[in-house]
């Protein structure tokens, strides 16, 4: 990469001077504590900023919401999603279920504008390739699937989300559990267990902790296509990657967004506290997590979204327009599980027979 001379100023977000760009870790570090500032460099020497938390969640200027753009925004009857799209278009089904029940919305209050977006890297074509493929691999589908799941609903969308980054100091406390036996009067070995108190403490850096904030796309669905490459493929949010796309509007803000992932930060350092317990077994665990250098970024990311109804039912496949990982629902067919079921009896009945 070549030297980078001039670039805005970031202050540490520890001890407020100013970090300077260090070539050996790759970061903008602090001269004076090394605390390494929350904002990442591009290719091309721009940066990719995080916000403080803290300072956003009090206060955000006007001059960063919106979209720096003229779009249009519609929200779904049905489903409740907020697409947002180019002007000039007009909007006959929403993308996310299909319904026509679309109205148009003013917003009240314009949205934080995302900083960043993840650009589509896979094409349309090897996405409904993907998809007949995924629906093939399936046995217990219904052999009709592929017929009423038409490729034709695909579309490519901008799902929005909020990363969190946080530093966690963890305290714990158990009673670690160690099994010892005996034999009874009658020979018989029984266990027995030896409880002990046990403390410790882990320290971990969550880097980019993603919180979908779309109403449109199953919350399942986006977690089973994760991981994107936020960590390294980011660009600075520019309007004109999103021309001729959909757009979701955020509708999980940033309180809510920052509350669950604190939740989600906390169970993951209970897992790891818990894998830290010695002993056979545990009991009791207490954990007393405190975080800091907390920032965010809202960021928008590229999913492909199959949408189409079976029966009565809405069923979604998922695309991650990075990677291509897919994820998706399809009913079953009862009848091949009733076939198996018999089979299963019939092979059953035929062991316990010849085993009498």
């Amino acid at each position: 990469m070549a030297e980078i001379t001039a670039i805005n100023k970031y202050l540490c977000p520890a001890c407020g001077a100013q970090a300077v760009w260090t070539p050996a870790k790759k970061a903008l570090v602090c001269p004076y504590c090394s605390t390494v500032s929350p904002a990442e460099l591009q290719g091309d020497g721009s940066l990719v900023g995080e916000g403080d938390l803290a300072a956003t969640l009090r206060a955000l200027p006007d001059d960063q919401r919106g979209w720096a753009a003229e779009r249009k925004t519609v929200k779904c009857q049905s489903c409740q999603a907020i697409s947002v799209f180019d002007e000039k278009r007009v909007a006959q089904a929403c993308d996310f279920c299909g319904s026509p029940a679309l109205i148009s919305v003013d917003d009240l209050h314009s949205p934080i504008r995302p900083g960043s977006q993840l650009p589509f890297q896979i094409s349309e074509t090897q996405v409904r390739e993907s998809i007949r493929q995924w629906y093939g691999s399936h046995f217990w589908a219904r052999n009709d699937v592929g017929d009423k799941a038409l490729t034709d609903t695909l579309h490519g969308l901008y799902l929005p989300y909020w990363t969190f980054d946080a530093h966690a100091d963890c305290p714990w406390e158990a009673e670690a559990g160690y099994h010892y036996y005996t034999t009874d009067s009658q020979g018989r070995r029984q266990q027995h267990t030896r409880w002990e108190y046990a403390s410790g403490q882990i320290s971990r850096f969550f880097d980019d902790l993603l919180v979908p904030a779309s109403k449109g796309v199953h919350a399942a669905l986006l977690d089973q296509i994760e991981p994107f490459p936020t960590t390294s493929a980011l660009l600075p949010y520019d309007p004109g990657y999103l021309t001729g796309w959909v757009v979701e509007q955020y509708q999980i803000d940033l309180i809510q967004a920052a509350q669950d992932s604190r939740d989600r930060m906390t169970n993951l350092l209970r897992d790891e506290c818990s894998r830290e317990v010695p002993g056979d077994t545990q009991r009791n665990l207490r954990i007393s997590p405190t975080f800091s250098a907390q920032t965010f970024k809202h960021t928008l990311l590229p999913v492909w979204l199959l949408t189409y109804t079976y029966g009565s039912k809405n069923y979604q496949v998922t695309v991650n327009g990075a990677t291509g990982k897919i994820a998706g629902e399809y009913p079953l067919s009862w009848v091949k599980i009733a076939i198996a079921i018999l089979i299963g009896l019939i092979v059953l009945a035929i062991i316990l027979r010849y085993s009498e």
